[in-house]
């Protein structure tokens, strides 16, 4: 269906020695994409030629743009970031791969900024190749945060089974409890909250807290983060008025699939929540930041190195994170809601 305020979706490369690129063309290669959003690749025209030709997409076709203003409806666009000839080196990371991810990501958020796209999808980087001056940070998430001058945002896992997000993000499992505190338990809870209300049309959400400890913390012979951490931020907004339960053991919580009885779990630390949600939507679920002023989803795959080049990589999650991107988009275009 043809719109006069088509989605204009901006796509990073992510590290292209890994299967984004590879991810973005099968999925843009579906014509019927185009009939309601417009692609726009960051990266370079070259560099996605000698992709389309490595697997076979002859019928493949995209038009090359400096700027996002200028790019055109029913087509894959592609705005040229560098202008280097980076060799593919497909499963291996390189220095420029690392650079190339950096610099794509770069513009696409710059556009953003500018309103000059609508929302982001970023293929999987290599945390530790993208590493330089401008990117010190351990994931998109952060550098998101960041870059957008938000005070806070919330890693979100979202599929049709499950929805995850999560306390903490990419820190180690060492350092959970001490950034454990009941002002962060509310300000996470309050974006999830906000988020399933905003983004996703859920007018009073419900929402499931998973404890820290084993058996959560079994009255405080486990470890005491539950009551002095937990239950007070739970009680706190119950308080309000808001459906927020828990903490629930979180073995006991997925082996019993308490999840269908909510609308989402806030997870205490990355793991905590991933592995569930991979287990159960490894190939369907979507990575969205939320409590961002912008829209950014991405597939919830890493750069998969070890079968980058052999035409295997499945598009089905980064097919979901357009999807997805586009879906909130509109719902916050039609239906702006306050924050809590």
């Amino acid at each position: 269906m043809e719109t006069k305020t088509k989605i204009k979706i901006g796509i990073s490369l992510g590290d292209f020695n890994g299967i984004g690129p590879e991810v973005i063309l099968k999925t843009l290669a579906d014509n019927r994409i185009l009939n309601f959003c417009n692609p726009i690749i960051y990266g370079s025209g070259p560099l996605v030629n000698k992709m389309r030709k490595s697997l076979g997409l002859e019928n493949f076709s995209f038009q090359q743009y400096k700027t996002a203003e200028a790019v055109e409806n029913k087509r894959v666009n592609v705005i040229n970031c560098w202008d280097e000839d980076y060799e593919l080196t497909l499963g291996k990371p390189t220095p420029e791969s690392g650079r190339a991810a950096l610099q794509s990501l770069q513009a696409a958020c710059q556009d953003l900024k500018n309103g000059f796209i609508d929302g982001l999808v970023t293929a999987p980087i290599d945390k530790d190749n993208i590493q330089a001056d401008e990117f010190k940070f351990p994931g998109h998430t952060e550098y998101l945060t960041s870059f957008f001058d938000s005070p806070e945002s919330l890693m979100f896992l979202v599929s049709e089974k499950l929805r995850v997000a999560t306390v903490t993000g990419h820190i180690s499992l060492k350092e959970v409890p001490q950034k454990l505190t009941p002002e962060l338990l509310i300000v996470k809870l309050s974006l999830l909250l906000n988020s399933l209300r905003k983004d996703f049309g859920i007018q009073k959400p419900r929402i499931a807290v998973l404890g820290l400890n084993p058996h959560a913390g079994e009255k405080g012979l486990l470890g005491r983060e539950e009551e002095e951490i937990i239950i007070p931020a739970i009680n706190q907004l119950k308080n309000k008025g808001h459906l927020v339960f828990g903490p629930f053991p979180a073995d006991g919580f997925f082996g019993t699939a308490n999840y269908h009885q909510v609308d989402a779990v806030l997870a205490m630390y990355h793991d905590q929540g991933l592995i569930p949600f991979k287990t159960l939507a490894f190939e369907t679920g979507v990575n969205f930041t939320a409590g961002l002023p912008i829209v950014r989803t991405s597939p919830d795959h890493g750069t998969a190195y070890d079968i980058a080049g052999k035409n295997l990589a499945r598009e089905t999650s980064f097919r979901e994170a357009l999807f997805l991107a586009c879906d909130i988009i509109r719902k916050r275009q039609l239906v702006p809601v306050s924050p809590i």
